[in-house]
């Protein structure tokens, strides 16, 4: 039965009124406690769905997961190397960052450390500092981290070990490592008086004497001269000291050879010039050629100690000349008249 057809024949015009005020009120009053509750429903809930990030930066990994688990969010966790050992077990970063506002059984992505990726210092004297080198950088790209470093300028003296051989080092070996390291080496020079017989070179072409001087590894220095009647072209003329001479490996044996006696249209004979820092020791140096034709060409390998660095050559025009020391190019040129 509707509100309009209830009976208000045996009330007065005043008291009918009145009724019919009463009841639209309670009604109306009705409606709004129910608009009301509803909407305090739909807050509550929608307020449940969502949830402050923490910060867990530095934290335990159990304590982390514990907060996580309050705030019902989920872990998605990574493992990564670090520079402290003290780290081991604690959450480096953390995505969303902390007070971000997110939807509950959202994945918070954790890293935590695994402490660093070698704990104790190696052993590395008796090991040739080059391959340390790169055994650090090597271990630097993997860990992400540059937690050990080698002390420059590096300490050298002379022993009876290969120049280049770390023969002290500090920290020592097994010393436990509990963040960034520098490692301190003195590292071999050679024997302080040894000596080099010097070969003879005069009479030689040019190509068996570079072969010469690699195998024996000593300074040296070319110049060039005009052919002379008599002689053959691209040969070594004179050299000082002398063949059988005994010299330190401070000395330079001095090489002069001749032009040859004729060149190509597209050939070019010259002098490939280039001055390198002074080394403690000898270092693999070698000098190689790109020809036009696209073909490689060895023109020396040889261990040098650095200075002024000549060799002749005859090449084609436009060939690329490139140096490398330690396997890393230097210098680079190409041939010109």
């Amino acid at each position: 039965m509707r509100f309009s057809d209830f009976n208000f024949d045996f009330l007065e015009g005043k008291q009918k009124n009145s009724l019919k005020i009463f009841i639209i009120m309670a009604a109306a009053l009705l409606v709004l406690v129910g608009i009301i509750a509803t909407s305090i429903f739909f807050v509550a809930v929608r307020g449940g769905e969502q949830t402050l990030v923490p910060d867990l930066r530095g934290k335990e990994l159990a304590e982390a997961l514990l907060e996580l688990q309050v705030k019902e969010l989920y872990p998605r966790i990574q493992l990564r190397y670090s520079q402290s050992a003290k780290d081991k077990g604690k959450i480096l970063e953390q995505d969303p960052a902390a007070g971000n506002i997110v939807k509950a059984g959202r994945r918070i992505r954790l890293v935590v450390s695994q402490g660093v990726i070698v704990n104790r210092v190696e052993n590395y004297i008796g090991r040739d500092i080059e391959d340390v080198r790169m055994d650090i950088q090597v271990l630097a790209a993997s860990s992400g981290s540059q937690f050990l470093s080698i002390k420059e300028p590096l300490m050298y003296d002379f022993s009876g070990e290969t120049p280049g051989t770390i023969i002290r080092q500090k920290p020592e070996a097994g010393t436990d490592i509990s963040g960034p390291t520098r490692l301190e080496f003195v590292v071999s020079r050679g024997q302080e008086d040894s000596l080099v017989t010097v070969p003879q070179f005069v009479g030689f072409p040019i190509s068996l004497a570079l072969e010469q001087i690699g195998r024996a590894g000593f300074a040296f220095e070319f110049t060039l001269r005009e052919l002379m009647e008599g002689e053959k072209g691209e040969t070594v003329v004179s050299q000082n000291p002398s063949a059988g001479v005994s010299i330190t490996s401070d000395d330079i044996v001095r090489l002069t050879v001749n032009f040859p006696a004729r060149l190509g249209e597209d050939e070019v004979f010259g002098l490939f010039q280039y001055t390198m820092p002074k080394n403690p020791y000898p270092l693999p140096v070698r000098l190689e050629a790109l020809l036009p034709s696209g073909e490689r060409k060895r023109i020396i390998g040889v261990d040098y100690p650095g200075g002024k660095f000549t060799v002749p050559y005859r090449l084609p025009l436009d060939t690329v000349l490139t140096l490398y020391l330690m396997n890393r190019e230097i210098y680079q040129e190409t041939v010109k008249r």
